[in-house]
């Protein structure tokens, strides 16, 4: 069964209270990323200071939130060495700050013993989850969204464990 998935913009701006992100893996194949990944591997380091050649909907959309009063927390779960594309969202992770998120890292090795959801997600407002789903080599393949109430528990209590573990960015280095 086919399903519509509004874009992130949209269920954020639905958003009143709490936005929550886990990222588990270790590469992405996100073509709107191609460029400043292939710049990045070339030396190219963003310019926190010259927001208009970095700032983009994203950061507008969690901005507008986070004026809002919506909390925006990110976790990412990384393995150890972390990989090349690890090394370059760290770098850019500055960016997600200036907007208002709050992004937190936790080692591989940290996890044994927490259960984890087996996709990355968005939690709104704990009422709604907007699955992100993956290939094998990291390409996106589509967006899914669940209000069961108790799979919005599991990955919230999952969340909690790893956000209480999860070092802050400014204590995080590769």
């Amino acid at each position: 069964m086919s399903q519509t998935v509004p874009p992130f913009a949209e269920l954020l701006a639905r958003c009143r209270h709490s936005a929550i992100h886990l990222e588990t893996r270790d590469t992405y194949g996100v073509p709107e990323e191609d460029e400043d990944f292939a710049a990045w591997r070339e030396g190219w380091e963003y310019d926190l200071e010259d927001r208009s050649s970095w700032w983009n909907g994203f950061h507008e959309s969690v901005a507008d939130a986070v004026s809002r009063g919506v909390t925006v927390r990110r976790a990412r779960i990384v393995s150890e060495p972390v990989s090349e594309y690890i090394r370059y969202e760290h770098s850019c992770t500055p960016q997600n700050l200036a907007a208002g998120e709050d992004v937190r890292w936790l080692p591989r090795r940290l996890a044994s013993d927490l259960l984890i959801p087996g996709n990355d997600f968005w939690l709104f407002d704990n009422d709604l989850i907007r699955f992100g789903l993956f290939s094998g080599d990291g390409a996106f393949v589509e967006h899914t969204l669940c209000d069961n109430p108790d799979v919005i528990k599991n990955v919230s209590e999952a969340f909690k464990a790893i956000w209480k573990r999860a070092l802050p960015h400014d204590r995080y280095t590769v």
